[in-house]
C-alpha cells in the first residue's frame, strides 16, 4: 500500500440520462485527475453518492477504472449492512485497490456500541491482509466518535482511518493518537485540508474533482514550505468551500466539474428555483474565478 500519496480525490460518479453510472464519462474524468498530477483516487465516497448505485455498476466501474488508471486506488464500501459491506470489499480487493474506505451502514441512525461491533464484524470475517480504513463522515451515515475510533483504530485491524467531519479538534486527536501508534490518518474535509497536510496527513478532496490543479499545486506549496503561495491558494480553496456550503453535495463539484468540459449528468436530486437562481450565480463566479488558479 502507498504510504502516503498525497492528494487523493474524492471521485464523483458521473450519471446517464436514466439516472445510473456512465463509464464513458468516469474514463475520461479518471483520466483527467491523473493528467493533473494527483496521487490516487478514492471511488464510492460520500462525494460519490454511492447509496444511489446498484451493486453490479460499483463492481464493474470499480474493475475498469482498476484497468484503466495510473494511481492507486481507493473503494468506499458502505452500504445500508455488514453483508453488502463485505461483498463490496471482496471485490474491491479482487481489483486491486491500495484501500478500502469503510462508513457505518447509512439510513438508520447507530449507537456507538453499534458502530464498534459492526466495525469489529467487518474486521473478522476480512480477516488479515486487507488494508482496511474507518470513514467517519457524519454527513452521510451515523456519526463516529473519536473515541470509537480510537478504540477500534487501538485494535491494529484497521490501517488508518478518513476523517469527514471538519472538526479541528477531532482531527488533532487523531493525529496525536497516530503520532504513537500504527495507522494514518487522511482529511476527508477540504475545510482541513491546510493544516492536515502541513501536520503529514494524507487528504481526500472532494474539490480536486472539479479543480485537481488547485489542490495539487497548494499541496506542492506546502510541501515545499513556501508559506505565502500557500495562503494564497489555500485562500481561493475556502473561496470554493463557500459555495459549496450553499448547497446540497456534491452538488456545486458535480456542476464546476462540467465547466471544465467534463460529463457529469443531472444532479441526483433537483434543486428548488431559489436554489437554482444561486447556481447560476456559481457558475458565473466559477468562470471568472478559475483563471487565477
Amino acid at each position: 500500500m502507498t504510504d502516503n500519496p498525497g492528494v487523493i480525490v474524492a471521485a464523483i460518479t458521473p450519471r446517464g440520462t436514466r439516472g445510473g453510472a456512465d463509464l464513458g464519462a468516469a474514463f475520461d474524468l479518471l483520466d483527467y485527475w491523473c493528467a493533473a498530477g494527483v496521487g490516487g483516487i478514492a471511488l464510492f465516497g460520500a462525494t460519490g453518492e454511492y447509496p444511489a448505485l446498484t451493486f453490479d455498476e460499483r463492481t464493474r466501474l470499480l474493475s475498469l477504472a482498476a484497468k484503466r488508471t495510473r494511481v492507486p486506488l481507493f473503494a468506499g464500501v458502505g452500504s445500508a449492512s455488514l453483508d453488502a459491506s463485505l461483498a463490496l470489499a471482496h471485490e474491491a480487493l479482487a481489483a486491486g485497490v491500495v484501500g478500502i474506505l469503510l462508513p457505518p451502514p447509512h439510513f438508520f441512525r447507530y449507537e456507538q456500541d453499534d458502530i464498534r461491533e459492526f466495525y469489529l464484524e467487518f474486521a473478522a470475517e476480512m480477516g488479515d491482509g486487507a488494508a482496511m480504513f474507518l470513514s467517519s463522515a457524519p454527513s452521510g451515515a451515523s456519526g463516529m466518535a473519536v473515541e470509537t475510533a480510537l478504540g477500534l483504530l487501538q485494535t491494529g485491524r484497521f490501517a488508518g482511518i478518513e476523517d469527514a467531519s471538519g472538526s479541528q479538534e477531532s482531527f488533532a486527536c487523531l493525529m496525536a493518537a497516530a503520532s504513537e501508534g500504527s495507522f494514518r490518518v487522511m482529511v476527508g474535509d477540504d475545510a482541513l485540508f491546510t493544516s492536515a497536510r502541513r501536520a503529514g496527513a494524507s487528504a481526500i478532496s472532494p474539490v480536486a474533482c472539479a479543480v485537481p490543479e488547485l489542490i495539487v499545486a497548494l499541496d506542492r506549496a506546502i510541501a515545499a514550505g513556501n508559506q505565502q503561495e500557500a495562503g494564497r491558494l489555500d485562500e481561493m480553496l475556502q473561496e470554493f468551500i463557500g459555495w459549496m456550503r450553499q448547497f446540497p453535495q456534491p452538488a456545486v463539484v458535480k456542476v464546476a466539474t462540467g465547466l471544465r468540459g467534463l460529463k457529469t449528468g443531472p444532479l441526483a436530486v433537483p434543486l428548488p428555483p431559489g436554489k437554482q437562481r444561486k447556481l447560476d450565480e456559481f457558475r458565473e463566479w466559477f468562470q471568472g474565478w478559475l483563471p487565477s488558479v
